[in-house]
């Protein structure tokens, strides 16, 4: 009787132990995938944290080009003057494309029509840009500004004029990290019981940030 007992007890233990080393892995393998997935935007989400937070500190000179054109006829004659109001509206496809040439930058977007002219916006990270198209002569005026490489990526930081691309690569970069911090949360309890600095540290991971939150920022 006190071996079947026995018996049974080695069995579960022997199960809880299975149990226990099946999940351990299993933390420890998307442990790892999602901190090799999110590693190089933690990389650079923990650096563009640093300088935008001195952004006035380490601003570089914008770097201003202007340029000008004339629009060829044939395609002055798809924009020309009319009775329609003030509206926002692309391009036409071809006047795009020849714009996209001029300016190197892709002609996408709404532009704003009036009677004179068409200006169309070429927002971008690390800087701006616009396009202006009289619509009687078929004068085209363009500037793009460059702040430099910082604020470019001072400006993925934000997911600033990025594009869905990107938006799609933060939304991802997102759950890698969560799932990153949630499996190393769950690592971190299965080995608590040999580390015991393991939950102060943790707790105080809250509590500084709660305390400069309340006492600081006002």
């Amino acid at each position: 009787m006190h071996m079947k007992i026995a018996t049974q007890s080695a069995k579960q233990d022997g199960k809880a132990k299975a149990r226990k080393t099946f999940w351990l892995k299993q933390l420890h393998t998307w442990h790892w995938i999602s901190s090799a997935i999110s590693l190089i935007g933690l990389m650079l989400f923990a650096f563009t944290g640093i300088t935008l937070n001195h952004a006035a500190d380490i601003e570089g000179e914008p770097k201003v080009v202007e340029a000008a054109e004339k629009l060829p006829a044939d395609l002055l004659k798809q924009i020309a003057p009319d009775d329609a109001p003030d509206a926002k509206k692309p391009l036409p496809a071809p006047v795009a494309a020849w714009v996209g040439k001029f300016a190197g930058r892709t002609a996408t977007g709404e532009a704003e029509w009036s009677a004179a002219e068409v200006y169309l916006p070429l927002p971008r990270p690390g800087g701006d840009g616009w396009v202006s198209i009289d619509r009687e002569t078929g004068d085209v005026s363009s500037e793009a500004t460059d702040r430099g490489w910082i604020s470019y990526l001072n400006d993925l930081h934000k997911g600033r004029n990025s594009g869905s691309a990107w938006k799609w690569f933060i939304d991802i970069f997102a759950v890698a990290c969560f799932i990153f911090a949630l499996t190393g949360l769950f690592l971190l309890w299965l080995h608590s019981a040999k580390r015991p600095s393991t939950w102060p540290l943790v707790a105080l991971g809250l509590i500084i940030p709660a305390v400069i939150a309340v006492i600081f920022i006002h």
